[in-house]
């Protein structure tokens, strides 16, 4: 978890023209196809006045809506289910006087336009009939409210992880105050692995993300910045023939800032939004850093973090799986987290993790295929679990 990781909390998955219907394909939901024949798309309105308004001709089957927003602030568009309010497709931030195409694939059943213009107050457009067969089902919003109690066991889950952490790292710390290199290096990784396994924590990390698991990149002098500190400062120094003189004060450093990190969390916030968005992005930043070697400083380790990583996946999916269970399938997920698991745990023998740059072509391809297979399925976490507005 590093400084290349701290991208902006945007929606990573809600983005402009990007139809909830295509980002949960996985949840059940029908996906985009093909465009509807040679018909002129129709133009729906988005403004408060006439939201909905021109979905004259509704057919079942794949099709693009361009949706006009005259109103002069920009607005969010959803085409839901008026009865339930369950979300078929959206659009975030049409801006004002602008038209934007909306993918969608409808079945028989009853639609309406949902506009929610920017400081103003929600309107659901005329209801619209479509005959044919049963489309896939919507999702329902998910609330703040829903998320809270996953919220409240993955905050436990963290505090009990930081006194892991912290135990770890006072290990660490001993170890290369003691001058014993070997037993140094066996204890960095433990404590790594702790760090590691805390997961969407990252994000109310703030400074202390860099301080703790910071990487040289983008330091203007590389591994020698005093600007590089924490695990990968350490990992360094150990792997790299320096004296245990020089990794007291690294090592010292390290455990500061972790009692610093455990005393700061309790007033940090994780916004409820965010674990689904982290559900997604941890094994994002894990095909980043991990399996393309970027985040190694030379123990070797890059798969043990990728399992670790894995464990703080599952420790945020499991919380929201009462809220993500009525509104998707989550079998494909689950078999795609055991099967990274197994190969993983295939490169873990006789205490020792097999290095990238040691693993065969076939099993180097099979761990990258598996892994990217998951960030894909996951990213229907971040979709279906993103708070949405109701009221």
């Amino acid at each position: 978890m590093d400084r290349d990781r701290a991208r902006p909390r945007a929606h990573l998955l809600r983005t402009p023209a990007f139809p909830l219907l295509t980002a949960v394909a996985a949840a059940g939901l029908a996906g985009c196809g093909g465009g509807g024949g040679h018909r002129a798309a129709p133009v729906v309105q988005a403004d408060r006045a006439h939201c909905g308004r021109g979905w004259n001709d509704p057919r079942a089957g794949t099709q693009t809506l361009m949706v006009h927003n005259a109103d002069s602030a920009a607005t969010e568009v959803d085409l839901i289910d008026p009865s339930s309010g369950a979300v078929y497709a959206e659009l975030e931030g049409v801006g004002p006087g602008t038209t934007r195409a909306l993918r969608v694939t409808v079945g028989g059943g009853t639609y309406a336009f949902w506009c929610f213009p920017d400081g103003g107050h929600p309107v659901t457009g005329p209801k619209v009939t479509v005959t044919g067969s049963a489309g896939g089902p919507a999702v329902r919003p998910v609330t703040q409210n829903d998320l809270f109690p996953a919220l409240r066991s993955y905050r436990a889950y963290v505090t009990k992880g930081l006194g892991v952490l912290r135990d770890r790292v006072d290990e660490l710390r001993d170890a290369v105050r003691s001058g014993d290199l070997d037993a140094a290096r066996e204890k960095w990784l433990p404590a790594h692995l702790a760090y590691e396994r805390l997961g969407a924590a990252y994000g109310t990390f703030g400074d202390y993300a860099d301080k703790i698991d910071g990487r040289p990149a983008g330091l203007p002098d590389g591994v020698r910045d005093p600007g590089f500190t924490g695990f990968r400062r350490i990992e360094h120094g150990l792997w790299h023939g320096e004296s245990a003189a020089s990794l007291r004060g690294p090592a010292d450093r390290l455990a500061a800032d972790v009692r610093a990190l455990i005393a700061d969390f309790p007033r940090e916030q994780i916004d409820p939004s965010d674990l689904g968005l982290r559900a997604h992005e941890i094994l994002e930043s894990t095909v980043r850093f991990e399996l393309t070697g970027k985040g190694d400083q030379g123990s070797g380790t890059a798969l043990a973090t990728a399992s670790a990583n894995l464990d703080g996946t599952r420790a945020v999916l499991d919380p929201l799986r009462p809220v993500l269970k009525p509104r998707m399938d989550l079998g494909g997920i689950d078999a795609g987290l055991d099967r990274v698991s197994r190969l993983l745990e295939a490169q873990h023998r006789h205490g020792r993790w097999t290095p990238l740059d040691e693993l065969s072509t076939t099993d180097r391809e099979r761990v990258n295929g598996a892994v990217g297979d998951l960030v894909e399925r996951l990213a229907s976490v971040a979709t279906v679990a993103a708070v949405r507005r109701t009221s």
